[in-house]
């Protein structure tokens, strides 16, 4: 096992639970809020699963989904975009709680959490299908277009199962004011594969054929 690595990875777990946690109850005033502890079983039980999986069979995907360091300026504020949303949809939830806003019944939450937890399944799929996968945008060395598979049906399948994902969340905390904030998300990831776009195409050799066969990006037949 590279300690290294898993001390790394241990420490932006602990850090994102932190992070989340104090951004959802905070606000809510209390930590008696079910929705809230809900949303934060199912997004890092499966993630701390998966970095377990990686670590001891794909490390080197591990560091590259630990890797967050931007090189495109286009993405930076892709970045920033993507924090605010998350970090406004999650402490104006809490403050529903709180303030007794209307809420979504509960079961939308469960309905919202099952949809996160298959989309985590997407997710997971698409890692396992692209080695190649990180979370920066660019072009590795020795990288080749991977056509099959979601790949074969989508251009970007990992992008549609974070939309799943993050769509879902402000429907597992019960609140349609966060999920108005989320659908944010929609322009800012059009935003991100237009920019990811233009860079494979110039640095990996075949991905402009690919955009050819393959005419969808994130949903057949919509885009």
């Amino acid at each position: 096992m590279d300690t290294g690595l898993f001390k790394a990875a241990i420490a932006k777990f602990v850090a994102g639970f932190v992070a989340v946690g104090l951004l959802l109850f905070v606000p809510a005033g209390t930590l008696a809020w079910w929705r809230g502890w809900l949303l934060m079983a199912i997004l890092f039980v499966p993630m701390f699963v998966a970095g377990l999986v990686m670590l001891a069979k794909a490390p080197d995907l591990l560091k590259k989904r630990l890797d967050v360091d931007e090189k495109e300026d286009e993405q930076k504020s892709v970045v920033v975009l993507s924090a605010v949303m998350f970090v406004s949809a999650f402490v104006v939830a809490g403050l529903g709680f709180r303030l007794g806003w209307p809420t979504l019944p509960s079961w939308a939450s469960w309905v919202g959490a099952a949809v996160f937890l298959a989309s985590y399944a997407l997710y997971a799929e698409v890692m396992r299908q692209n080695a190649y996968l990180s979370r920066t945008i660019g072009v590795q060395e020795g990288q080749r277009v991977v056509d099959t598979g979601l790949y074969g049906i989508v251009r970007h399948p990992m992008y549609s199962a974070t939309l799943l994902l993050f769509l879902s969340m402000p429907i597992v905390l019960g609140s349609p004011f966060s999920f108005a904030i989320t659908l944010v998300y929609l322009p800012i990831i059009a935003k991100r594969i237009k920019n990811e776009e233009e860079v494979l195409c110039k640095g990996l050799p075949g991905y402009r054929e690919y955009m050819q066969r393959v005419r969808w990006r994130l949903v057949p037949h919509v885009w």
